[in-house]
């Protein structure tokens, strides 16, 4: 059952919490959450005991559990959340992609809308690439920021599976959005793509309006 595999989650995260941490971590996130001060290198340890002890939650149960560790003011429960569903790649359903998108409109910030874009509805994505253009079309075309972001940097580590005509065409359309997140997004996936092909980047930026934060971003790798 959910609840009770959220309880081995709960003394897990608990046991390995850190008072005099957790300051500095929500000021970190602008004081938009709260967190028990367990940095990455022990959450992980925490995981890999998780798994170690009591394996992984059924798979009928896995958007439970996943929604109600997104209601947890604690930000290492939504970390623990998005563990738990990389975990299980090879489960992953059609019927996944709405609980990611839930994930990215629902205690929305940069630390895990990023994870959730590229870590899993990236690779999401390519085990059903058949949902990607309703779904990201309707992302960039919303008024969430967050699903822009994530529509414009999904593609991050495909590499050269890029689909280099769409994501120019999204930062065309978001190229005079005044939001900083839009604007670094914009910079981080182009400067992800000059990765595999500089040349198609530099030629991109130059003849595209972009906002200099996101020019600057593009081109880190290229000029230097």
């Amino acid at each position: 059952m959910a609840t009770s595999y959220f309880d081995h989650i709960k003394h897990i995260l608990e046991g390995a919490a850190n008072s005099e941490n957790a300051g500095p971590m929500k000021a970190y996130m602008r004081n938009q959450f709260e967190f028990l001060g367990t940095k990455t290198p022990e959450r992980n340890v925490a995981f890999k005991s998780l798994i170690s002890n009591h394996g992984l939650p059924a798979a009928d149960s896995m958007h439970q559990l996943i929604t109600k560790l997104w209601q947890q003011p604690e930000r290492e429960y939504q970390y623990v959340a998005m563990s738990l569903l990389a975990k299980i790649h090879k489960q992953w359903t059609e019927k996944d992609i709405a609980l990611f998108e839930f994930m990215i409109v629902n205690k929305s910030w940069w630390d895990t809308v990023d994870a959730i874009a590229t870590l899993l509805v990236g690779p999401w994505f390519k085990k059903f690439p058949a949902f990607q253009p309703a779904t990201t079309n309707k992302w960039i075309d919303s008024d969430n920021m967050w699903l822009q972001r994530a529509a414009i940097i999904f593609q991050n580590g495909y590499k050269k599976s890029t689909d280099e005509q769409l994501l120019f065409r999204y930062i065309i359309q978001c190229s005079a959005d005044k939001e900083f997140f839009i604007q670094k997004a914009i910079g981080w996936a182009l400067r992800e793509y000059s990765k595999t092909n500089p040349a198609s980047v530099k030629k991109f930026v130059s003849n595209t309006t972009l906002a200099p934060l996101s020019s600057r971003e593009a081109l880190k790798r290229i000029i230097k």
